[in-house]
């Protein structure tokens, strides 16, 4: 039987394995291996590399970078950066960037900061990145506490680690007069978190059509490669009715409490597929105003969630027409027509994939078995979602550090060795965009899209 191409072989096992974590990061159990092998191009980049004595000095300096680097992360996830409110934080990260010397940066109108590290030229721009905000709200206490050989405070790994590791990487590159072939769009990007809705992440791709792929930073064991951005569609739902006495109005009004309780009874007896998994969820619920009152208002939010884009669209349209369905049947049980109900998206991430034998998960499987890691393909969502849906090679790698209690005020990193995983993911990137008199870029440059 002939041999199948990569993608082929590995795409059911990859949608079928990739039940993806419903966070941002969370560490997902269900993975698939990535290809047993490279291509001899990529291979042979990577040989290059990792004899390269320039390399290895480089490698060299992210260790003895370490200490200094977790200083940064320190000073960094002691400035709160909850969802839309990350601008002290953006700051403060700009003011570094500059301090190791990308003078260009700045903060561009979403709130993202962004510099541009130029390679030699005629290579490709690669954007390598980690989020700014975290789930916490403002009035949390952020003050990094140390025990037990880990370092506690909320937002600590998610993705403050990222954060710090991009400025290790500029810093050991500059002070290492490290020159790339191709450009690094170094960014701290907003709006990962919650309802920020990858605002950041696209405003970047609409603001800058030559971006040729992207590596970000998140919390990962080692080996771990996303190349899956699972979809979403979140909905706010709203009813409203005249509202009355329990006791003097009843079986004159319709009440928007019971209209919501039909709707989320009908919502749950939808089926969905396992594979693509697809999911949903009445995650709150809300409204009336006393024990005694027929409630006028009631509302809920609605998370979907899929690895396909059509499976969600297909479990969306049938909880829309389920909500539908329960205000008319809700009318007509008082024989009126007062009840009413009215629906907002409120999150919208696109999804997609990365083929697996793509040569941006090519780089990172060949990256991870030369630091003695094997490659497991994962999916979540993350900033990653946004250039995948727009075909865009991207994926999502860890920068080191063993993380845990993401989104949880517990959250804490033993950085413990950290510099090994910033050592592999920064191997990545280089394989990527290529090294100056070490080996050729990998990432090929696209066509720009239009504005």
């Amino acid at each position: 039987m002939p041999r199948l191409p990569a993608a082929l072989r590995l795409a059911p096992l990859v949608l079928a394995a990739l039940c993806v974590a419903q966070g941002a990061h969370a560490q997902n159990p269900a993975v698939a291996p990535a290809p047993a092998q490279v291509s001899p191009e990529v291979d042979k980049a990577f040989t290059q590399l990792m004899a390269s004595p320039a390399i290895q000095k480089l490698l060299d300096a992210v260790k003895a970078d370490h200490e200094r680097s977790v200083e940064d992360l320190k000073m960094l996830t002691e400035i709160e950066a909850p969802p839309f409110k990350e601008h002290k934080r953006a700051e403060a990260f700009l003011a570094r960037m500059k301090a190791l010397g990308l003078t260009n940066a700045k903060i561009d109108a979403e709130g993202n900061v962004i510099g541009l590290r130029k390679g030699t030229g005629n290579g490709p721009k690669l954007l390598i990145s980690a989020h700014l905000d975290t789930v916490f709200p403002a009035g949390t206490d952020v003050k990094v506490k140390e025990r037990d050989g880990r370092l506690y405070a909320p937002g600590i790994a998610d993705d403050t680690r990222g954060l710090a590791v991009l400025l290790s990487w500029l810093k050991v590159l500059n002070d290492n007069k490290v020159q790339t072939v191709g450009d690094l769009m170094i960014v701290g990007n907003v709006g990962e978190e919650e309802l920020g809705n990858l605002r950041g992440m696209k405003a970047i791709f609409r603001d800058h059509p030559d971006i040729d792929g992207m590596v970000g930073l998140e919390p990962s064991p080692p080996g771990a490669v996303l190349m899956l951005g699972t979809a979403s569609h979140r909905y706010e739902v709203t009813f409203q009715g005249p509202g009355g006495h329990s006791f003097g109005a009843f079986g004159q009004v319709p009440s928007a409490i019971h209209g919501m309780g039909r709707a989320i009874a009908k919502i749950s007896e939808i089926r969905t597929p396992s594979f693509p998994k697809t999911t949903f969820t009445v995650g709150t619920v809300g409204g009336g105003t006393s024990v005694n009152t027929i409630a006028p208002d009631a509302r809920m939010a609605i998370d979907i969630r899929s690895d396909d884009m059509g499976s969600l669209l297909e479990t969306e349209k049938k909880i829309l027409a389920a909500i539908d369905e329960a205000v008319v049947e809700e009318n007509k049980r008082w024989n009126v027509n007062t009840l009413s109900v009215s629906t907002k998206l409120i999150g919208d991430r696109p999804g997609g994939r990365t083929p697996p034998d793509s040569v941006i998960v090519e780089a990172a499987t060949r990256s991870n078995t030369a630091f003695g890691h094997k490659t497991l393909l994962r999916g979540g969502s993350t900033d990653a979602n946004v250039p995948i849906s727009l075909g865009i090679p991207a994926i999502i790698v860890g920068g080191g550090g063993k993380a845990s209690g993401f989104h949880a005020l517990s959250e804490s990193i033993d950085v413990t060795d950290a510099w090994k995983g910033a050592q592999n993911s920064l191997v990545t990137v280089l394989g990527l965009v290529g090294v100056q008199g070490v080996n050729p870029a990998l990432l090929p440059k696209r066509a720009a899209r239009s504005k």
